[in-house]
């Protein structure tokens, strides 16, 4: 915003390199498409981002990938949160381990991923879109004691390859989701997903097969 009575080549320069960081960071799926000139700052801006992540918690990130320092990252040992190659963690998103994700995964912006005792495994190039809840872990829900004091217990889930999970989608503890399969916006899957299988409602139902949309 320019301020009156000064002269324009006086004025404060607008600081796009700062705002070109927050597009990033809720939308990481550009920064594999920056040009040379952009990767200059870009590039360094995320070696030092990742490299604070791993030194502070129990993380190892693979070649090429991009998280957001907006990120909510917790990893204790035990824990730990494997991220593949190629994947992109967006801003405001919060990971637990244990977390295993393969290559090529996408976490948007929002998201919520508690790994319980068991683990959320994910596989290779699956894309999980903003908001999305992914909770490996129940608590115990006895009638004779409040479930805060109840232990929790944990199944772990399994997400397959190529996997697309819609929208502000949940997803409980014990779940396996099949390879290819879509998981519409909204949807709450409470049980198995079979290969190729599109769900969508309050609990998941199928309504479609990807192989059919060919």
């Amino acid at each position: 915003m320019s301020q009156p009575n000064v002269p324009a080549n006086l004025q404060p320069k607008p600081d796009y390199r700062t705002q070109h960081k927050k597009r990033l960071s809720y939308m990481p799926w550009l920064y594999f498409s920056l040009k040379d000139k952009h990767l200059e700052w870009a590039k360094p801006w995320q070696d030092e981002v990742q490299a604070h992540f791993c030194a502070v918690e129990t993380i190892s990130i693979g070649e090429r990938s991009f998280v957001a320092p907006e990120a909510n990252l917790f990893a204790e040992p035990g824990r730990n949160i494997n991220i593949g190659a190629q994947c992109m963690i967006a801003a405001d998103s919060f990971l637990h381990g244990p977390i295993n994700m393969g290559d090529e995964v996408a976490i948007n912006h929002g998201c919520s991923l508690d790994g319980g005792r068991h683990g959320i495994t994910i596989g290779n190039q699956t894309r999980i879109a903003n908001n999305v809840t992914i909770y490996a872990f129940n608590h115990g829900m006895a009638p004779d004691t409040p479930i805060y004091q109840q232990a929790s217990n944990s199944k772990g889930v399994v997400i397959g390859e190529d996997v697309w999970i819609g929208a502000q989608a949940g997803i409980v503890d014990g779940v396996t989701i099949g390879n290819h399969a879509v998981i519409g916006m909204g949807t709450i899957v409470t049980k198995d997903v079979a290969d190729y299988a599109i769900v969508a409602g309050n609990p998941a139902r199928v309504i479609g097969d990807r192989r059919d949309k060919s």
